[in-house]
C-alpha cells in the first residue's frame, strides 16, 4: 500500500456537549490549544446528529444535560462500552456539576464510566482527556503536564480559568519546589525511555 509522507495527520475531533457559553468557551479554548477539533453543541439533538458523522474521538458531556435514565444516556453507555479492540472509536467524558449530588456519580461509577466533578483542576481533566484518547490510540501518548504548568500554554488556560466557574477556585498552579523537581525527573524519564525503546504498536493501556 503507497505511503503519502507529506499527507497532514488527521485532527483529533473532540465533541462537547454544554450549553453553558462560559463554560462552554473555556473548554474550546483549553482543548483548541492542543490543536484539536472542537464542536460545541448545545442540546440532545445536535448531539445525535454530531454523533452520528462518526468523526470525533472523545465526547465531554454534562450528564445533568442527559440524566442518567435517559434513551441518550444508554446509548452513550453502549458507544462507551465498545473495547477499542472491538472496534470502538469513541470514548465519552461526562462532567459532572457539583450541585447534581451523589446521585449521578453513583450510575456512573456503577457503570465504569469516567467522569470529572466541576468545577475541576486542569491538569486532573486533561490527564483523563489524554488517558482516554490514548485508549483508542487517537494519540500516540499520554500528555507531559510539565507542558500546562510553564509558558504560554499555561497563561492561556489559567486565563480562562478565571472567566469560569467551570475549574476549581484554588490556584491549582503553584507548585513547590519539590513537586516541580518531581516534574522534572518524570520528564526526564520519559524522554529518556522514549529513545530507548523500539518503535512499536501500543498494546492495550489498561492492562
Amino acid at each position: 500500500m503507497a505511503t503519502f509522507p507529506n499527507a497532514a495527520v488527521p485532527q483529533v475531533g473532540i465533541l462537547v456537549l454544554e450549553d453553558d457559553p462560559q463554560n462552554s468557551g473555556a473548554l474550546k479554548q483549553i482543548l483548541d490549544s492542543e490543536g484539536w477539533r472542537v464542536r460545541i453543541v448545545p442540546d440532545v439533538p445536535m448531539l445525535h446528529a454530531e454523533l452520528k458523522t462518526g468523526e470525533y474521538s472523545l465526547l465531554i458531556a454534562n450528564i445533568a444535560l442527559i440524566g442518567v435514565k435517559s434513551p441518550t444516556f444508554q446509548v452513550l453507555r453502549e458507544l462507551a462500552g465498545v473495547a477499542a479492540e472491538e472496534g470502538g472509536r469513541l470514548r465519552i467524558l461526562f462532567v459532572v456539576p457539583e450541585i447534581s449530588g451523589s446521585e449521578l456519580v453513583g450510575q456512573l461509577e456503577i457503570s465504569h464510566l469516567p467522569y470529572v466533578m466541576r468545577p475541576f483542576h486542569l491538569h486532573d481533566f486533561l490527564e483523563k482527556v489524554s488517558d482516554l484518547l490514548v485508549e483508542i490510540k487517537a494519540i500516540e501518548g499520554p500528555l507531559r503536564m510539565t507542558r500546562y504548568e510553564f509558558g504560554e500554554a499555561r497563561k492561556k488556560k489559567k486565563a480562562a480559568s478565571r472567566t469560569t466557574s467551570m475549574f476549581a477556585s484554588r490556584d491549582s498552579y503553584s507548585y513547590t519546589e519539590e513537586e516541580i523537581a518531581e516534574y522534572e525527573r518524570a520528564e526526564s524519564e520519559a524522554s529518556r525511555s522514549r529513545r530507548s525503546k523500539p518503535r512499536s504498536n501500543l498494546g492495550d493501556p489498561r492492562s
